[in-house]
């Protein structure tokens, strides 16, 4: 590798460039000219567009970089993408034109090469959080209000099953492992994913499973469902699911619906009233018809968390539960609602008694607060411009 790219376009030896993250061989993954962005504190992602251009994140939204060594053609692009993948034992050829590779502590790398993109190759990088942040901190940068710190705190040692909703880059997993995190150490934590970016959680007893993809002669292949399956016979105290995307679901339900209590797992959502409709689409590549979802559903989760994005600033902007209706459908109510800048609105009685029940130190004496940051003490409704709006009425919880 470094003879080969020693004298090439690139103008370095890639070996001598930065590195960052670790192969599951143990070896440094090379980043070559994307080095000193590896490096860079803050970094959440970096993107490399066909013709050679760079762009990164910092939590602002991308913004174009120029590199001391930069790619000097598409095809250079390609040669980089192939090379860094081959880093992690994934193909990037004509037969196989989509990679898409993680390192053991979390860093994801997904790339396209032509003829699937114009010329050269498409490459996305995800960096994951450099310090593990807790919950505390996450609070002090704004991801939520102070005051609802000790509800989440509660939420995990009170073993609630939390499902977290939200975009792409809305920071589900960052919010996810911050959870972990609170975890006592004596617990036994099993997390399943289909890339690995939960590697890097600083916990004790705690096993990683990753899918894998079939060889070249389409054997091998472990799949989600195969992993959740095997959770339940590892002893775990908590079944976490980086991302629930297709028929794992029935499996992951069934799970969550037999004792096994603490576990949580993240989906792509618009918001927490979505939900629904999301599992429900997931639950029929399963085969599980939407009532059956709905009373699975029901009993597996006890949150809802979304989260969003916006102006590249996140945030966990609502709290919610699900319910099955009368009619057998899905319903997901929110709780509580933080539009990121005002005090957050909490419904009642449903805040009321959700905290009641997850036992949330003082959480029952705060005042609740409209957007105009008004005090609706004693109030059974908030107040949004001067109208009052009666909270949503959930079903009874049915048991079992």
């Amino acid at each position: 590798m470094n003879d080969e790219y020693g004298n090439s376009e690139y103008g370095n030896d890639m070996s001598s460039m930065s590195t960052y993250a670790v192969t599951s061989s143990g070896e440094r993954l090379l980043f070559g000219p994307l080095g000193e962005l590896a490096e860079e504190e803050g970094v959440t992602d970096v993107a490399v567009t066909c013709d050679g251009r760079v762009w990164a994140d910092c939590g602002a939204g991308m913004e174009e970089r120029v590199l001391s060594v930069g790619f000097r053609s598409p095809r250079i692009v390609r040669e980089y993408a192939v090379q860094l993948c081959a880093q992690l034992g994934h193909r990037l050829d004509d037969s196989h034109p989509i990679a898409d590779a993680a390192t053991v502590d979390g860093v994801r790398i997904h790339a396209v090469i032509e003829p699937l993109v114009a010329q050269g190759a498409a490459l996305s990088i995800r960096f994951p959080d450099r310090t593990l942040a807790r919950l505390d901190s996450l609070a002090q940068s704004g991801l939520f209000p102070m005051q609802w710190l000790p509800l989440l705190q509660a939420l995990v040692a009170g073993r609630a099953t939390v499902l977290i909703s939200g975009g792409t880059g809305t920071g589900k997993t960052t919010l996810l492992k911050a959870l972990l995190a609170e975890c006592d150490e004596r617990e036994r934590i099993v997390s399943v994913e289909e890339i690995r970016e939960l590697g890097g959680l600083r916990h004790g007893n705690h096993v990683s499973l990753v899918a894998r993809e079939a060889n070249v002669e389409g054997q091998g292949a472990i799949g989600l469902s195969d992993l959740v399956k095997a959770t339940l016979r590892m002893r775990p105290d908590r079944v976490v699911l980086g991302e629930c995307r297709g028929e794992e679901i029935a499996d992951l339900l069934r799970a969550l619906n037999s004792g096994h209590h603490g576990g949580m797992a993240t989906v792509h959502a618009d918001g927490v009233s979505r939900v629904p409709a999301r599992l429900s689409t997931l639950g029929l590549l399963a085969g599980l018809s939407p009532v059956a979802l709905a009373m699975l559903a029901e009993g597996a989760f006890d949150v809802v968390i979304h989260l969003e994005r916006e102006h590249g600033v996140r945030r966990i902007a609502q709290i919610g539960c699900l319910r099955a209706a009368d009619d057998g459908s899905l319903v997901g109510r929110p709780i509580c609602e933080w539009d990121g800048r005002d005090p957050p609105i909490c419904h009642r009685p449903l805040w009321d008694e959700f905290v009641a029940r997850w036992q949330v130190p003082g959480a029952r004496s705060e005042p609740i607060l409209s957007r105009s940051g008004r005090s609706n003490r004693g109030r059974s409704e908030p107040v949004r411009s001067g109208r009052a709006r009666l909270a949503p009425a959930l079903p009874p919880r049915r048991e079992g």
